[in-house]
């Protein structure tokens, strides 16, 4: 995770979303931008989490349920989740989300470990956990969640 430029070290940007009830983050330098999830094409023999694929301005995207990739329920209706496009080796992926929340600005010193008795599965997927007033944000690793 990077700084934004003019930001002292230590802190960090996160876009946070909901997935259900579950609040998650991640660094905004790896968001291109969120948008309405559009027509979206399966893949054959891809896994139940790959949605499918969208033409996203001539370049092709993959989209991932992130809910179901994570093991976490999702409880809104498709027409009304949100895609964030994510650059991640570069290559831009869709994670499809329930609904974006803010972006919060966060000192590395105020975040936490993920416990250990997490799932193992969310586990890999969770890089540290943040305490705000309002909530628990599960800050995600991306290299875990799409490898």
């Amino acid at each position: 995770m990077q700084n934004l430029p003019g930001k002292p070290d230590g802190y960090l940007d996160l876009v946070t979303f909901y997935i259900g009830d579950a609040c998650c983050g991640i660094d905004i330098l790896q968001v291109q931008e969120i948008n309405r999830l559009v027509e979206v094409t399966c893949v054959p023999l891809a896994p139940e989490y790959v949605k499918g694929i969208i033409n996203l301005r001539g370049q092709i995207t993959t989209v991932i349920d992130l809910g179901k990739r994570l093991g976490l329920p999702s409880e809104q209706k498709m027409k009304f989740r949100k895609n964030i496009i994510v650059c991640c080796e570069n290559e831009f992926i869709g994670l499809l989300v329930d609904s974006i929340d803010d972006v919060v600005s966060a000192e590395r010193d105020h975040m936490e470990k993920p416990p250990l008795n997490m799932n193992a599965l969310q586990g890999q997927y969770v890089e540290a956990i943040l305490k705000t007033e309002k909530q628990l944000i599960s800050i995600l690793n991306l290299g875990e969640v799409l490898g």
